[in-house]
């Protein structure tokens, strides 16, 4: 089984206001609300695909009864841990001539909480696959991701992480099974601006020699690396298409590339449904459906990427 943890859910008010003015009352030209948070848009993706899986978490309040009926009506299954203070967030997303986001708090995540979320992964067992993704909420200590794979080591769980900088680092001695920094994310971890795909290529390994496994390193318009741990090197490039929305597409790249590896075992093909998946979200106003990856899949396949 699959699984996800999304730590801070919420609900995505998507706006598109046509020349937004600061101070002045706007209208909406088109609003749309989405179930949100990183774990919850790999789940989607990976049910779209074909996988079942359950996603993990937090929900407060009548916002989070909302994001567990909504979450539940796409399909995939829920395990949600209800707390009792606070609500769970709205993120505001709004879509003019710039791109601007308001998020929103969360809930006070308690201690018995986080407890509770340890005893659901105690029943994680060898061949399962766990995700892990996003930014912690304030309520919760920082070393949460080292302490969840911590409490799995040595038990064959396939751990993907997807996160910035020291929440990355620090999870490195565990041995992740994939990472997904992207160009940018790869160099702040190093302190330096990387330029060139070779430059790309040898901070990545640096990562694998602090303990990463496989690196999946996204690079947006210039398509994605991953380096396996037998060494192999692989380089994806991006489908034609316009970006419509930025919102998920790394979350749907990770769900792309757990799906195609699963499949067959294949570091090509999952990097290449990854990179399908990717795109095809960024193409979309929401989460991509099989069918427009797939789509994708087979351009990628026909230009020899």
């Amino acid at each position: 089984m699959i699984y996800t943890v999304t730590f801070n859910p919420a609900l995505d008010y998507v706006i598109r206001v046509d020349h937004f003015a600061l101070g002045a009352v706007n209208r909406t030209e088109q609003e749309n609300i989405y179930y949100g948070g990183k774990g919850l848009n790999v789940s989607a993706v990976l049910w779209a695909l074909g996988y079942e899986n359950t996603a993990l978490g937090f929900v407060a309040g009548f916002t989070g009864e909302e994001i567990e009926r909504g979450v539940k009506g796409l399909g995939f299954q829920t395990d949600f841990i209800r707390v009792k203070k606070g609500l769970s967030r709205i993120n505001v997303k709004l879509k003019s001539r710039e791109e601007t986001e308001i998020n929103g708090m969360g809930p006070e995540i308690a201690g018995d909480d986080v407890k509770q979320l340890f005893e659901k992964l105690n029943h994680l067992t060898e061949g399962d696959m766990l995700v892990l993704s996003g930014s912690i909420p304030k309520s919760i200590d920082d070393n949460i991701y080292e302490r969840i794979m911590e409490s799995l080591d040595g038990r064959g769980v396939g751990i993907v992480v997807d996160a910035t900088k020291d929440l990355l680092i620090n999870v490195l001695p565990y041995h992740p099974f994939l990472i997904k920094p992207n160009n940018h994310e790869l160099g702040e971890m190093f302190g330096v601006t990387l330029h060139s795909p070779e430059e790309i290529i040898d901070y990545g390994k640096r990562l694998q020699k602090k303990g990463a496994r496989n690196v999946l390193i996204s690079m947006a318009g210039d398509g994605a690396i991953l380096i396996t741990e037998a060494g192999e090197v692989f380089r994806m490039g991006v489908p034609k298409g316009t970006v419509k929305n930025s919102v998920g597409a790394g979350d749907s790249m990770v769900a792309g590339f757990i799906a195609g590896y699963l499949e067959n075992g294949s570091f090509e093909h999952a990097l290449r449904l990854g990179s399908a998946a990717g795109s095809a979200s960024a193409f979309s106003e929401g989460l991509a459906g099989k069918e427009d990856i797939m789509k994708l899949y087979e351009e990628l396949s026909k230009e020899g990427y």
